[in-house]
């Protein structure tokens, strides 16, 4: 008999989770797994029981031997695991929020993974993930750790550097998205697109794109820009690339570029929609509302259109593909957050990097790109310093370091509205640092 095969996915609550669950029944014959255990905190314990009946409801309708476990305990869900994924939100979206409407007042971006946001999501959830890697360590010492929470990029660096886990992969549906944005635009189908991805998470550039091995990369830039064609997520509305700018530049921008080389127009849009619609936490906030009284009714049976809504399209197709090609040992090509070895000359050989990879039952192989082309190579260093440095910030705990950190992130402006961000927002999210809070605890 075959050894069961049992997934723990932390943050099981996650109006996400029906995407996940879609994928495992989609690739069950490649991938036939046993036990998903879904394991949540007491906050989302409400939402891990609807969701966790939906998936329940989605498997029984596909007629597979999958048996759902919905857990508070997230030791037991970890126990034997051969992988966990993780897709938690520390603060839930209410940090979010605060995350993205505190910085605009100081004029400067509020967003999920970009500057200020990205900083303080990145603050909160590392010590979270990394208490999650000890317990791994004890109770799974064998599995696969892979990471979809935000900043992704960062977490990734965290775990590397910080923990003795070298078993993990940083996922993000971006590349996903825009591989099948371009066979999209191209009217082709997906499988026959293949784009080499070299950069960070959220600082990604297709440096090539391929139809049946042949680049198309002229055809594909020219198509860019146009308004139309300049964005492949739900979350980022593109703006267009002057065509002069794109030509020169000679790679395939990623949506997120959009914060870094149209920064006043992301932000003025973004005062905008804070006074109008509100801001993009906001947005997701009613938006996932209305996904759970969805997920609520008992005739649904599968995952239901919007979800894609959401921002989060593609992500089962990505994050199945990638267990089931380490499970198989495929060797396909898949672009990947893990350890650089040497892949980008431009980047720290022990650093996370975003890239192409071979998938391999030992994990990601990258594929090596050589030095990043120089138009586009010091921003994604002036990043990659900032995550290293934001890591350091979230695992020790000291103030200097996060003002620092945000102070190089090339979206703040100065390190005199560097610290007046980082003071508001360190107090707005005190609960969940506690690193930042240990003298004034043990004072009192």
């Amino acid at each position: 008999m075959s050894k069961k095969i049992k997934i723990a996915t932390i943050g099981g609550g996650s109006s996400y989770t029906p995407e996940l669950v879609e994928g495992f029944i989609k690739r069950y014959e490649e991938f036939p797994l046993s036990e998903l255990w879904l394991v949540d905190i007491e906050e989302g314990k409400e939402k891990l029981e609807i969701v966790g009946n939906l998936a329940k409801r989605m498997i029984a309708k596909a007629g597979l031997p999958i048996d759902v476990y919905l857990t508070l305990d997230r030791r037991e869900a970890l126990k034997d695991a051969d992988f966990v994924t993780t897709q938690f939100r520390v603060g839930l979206l209410n940090a979010r929020a605060k995350d993205e409407r505190i910085p605009l007042k100081y004029g400067v971006l509020g967003q999920e993974t970009n500057g200020p946001g990205g900083l303080f999501k990145g603050l909160r959830t590392i010590p979270v993930i990394l208490d999650i890697c000890k317990e791994m360590e004890e109770l799974c010492p064998n599995a696969w750790l892979i990471n979809f929470a935000n900043p992704a990029g960062m977490i990734t660096e965290a775990v590397l550097r910080y923990s003795n886990i070298e078993k993990v992969v940083g996922l993000c549906n971006v590349p996903i998205g825009m591989e099948m944005g371009i066979a999209k635009l191209l009217d082709v189908d997906h499988s026959r697109v293949r784009i080499d991805f070299a950069g960070l998470n959220h600082m990604v550039y297709g440096l090539d794109v391929y139809v049946d091995g042949v680049s198309v990369k002229e055809q594909v830039m020219e198509k860019l820009t146009d308004p139309e064609n300049s964005s492949f997520v739900k979350n980022i509305e593109g703006q267009g690339w002057e065509p002069e700018f794109l030509r020169a530049l000679n790679a395939l921008p990623c949506p997120y570029h959009n914060y870094y080389y149209k920064s006043k127009d992301m932000v003025d849009k973004a005062l905008k929609s804070a006074e109008t619609e509100g801001t993009r936490a906001e947005v997701v906030q009613k938006l996932e509302n209305e996904l759970f009284e969805l997920y609520k009714n008992p005739d649904l049976v599968i995952k239901p259109p919007q979800l894609e809504e959401r921002g989060g399209a593609y992500y089962s197709d990505a994050a199945v593909r990638l267990i089931t090609s380490i499970y198989n040992d495929k060797r396909d090509i898949q672009p990947v957050n893990t350890m650089n070895r040497g892949a980008i000359a431009s980047i720290p050989n022990d650093s996370a990097v975003e890239v192409s990879c071979i998938i391999t039952k030992d994990g990601p192989k990258p594929i090596t790109v050589g030095d990043l082309p120089v138009p586009v190579r010091g921003l994604v260093q002036s990043i990659k310093s900032f995550e290293r440095v934001a890591a350091e910030a979230a695992v020790t705990g000291n103030y200097n370091t996060a003002v620092l950190a945000l102070t190089i992130n090339p979206l703040t402006p100065s390190d005199t509205i560097a610290k007046q961000i980082v003071d508001e927002m360190l107090d707005a999210h005190r609960e969940y640092l506690p690193q930042f809070f240990k003298e004034t605890v043990e004072t009192k």
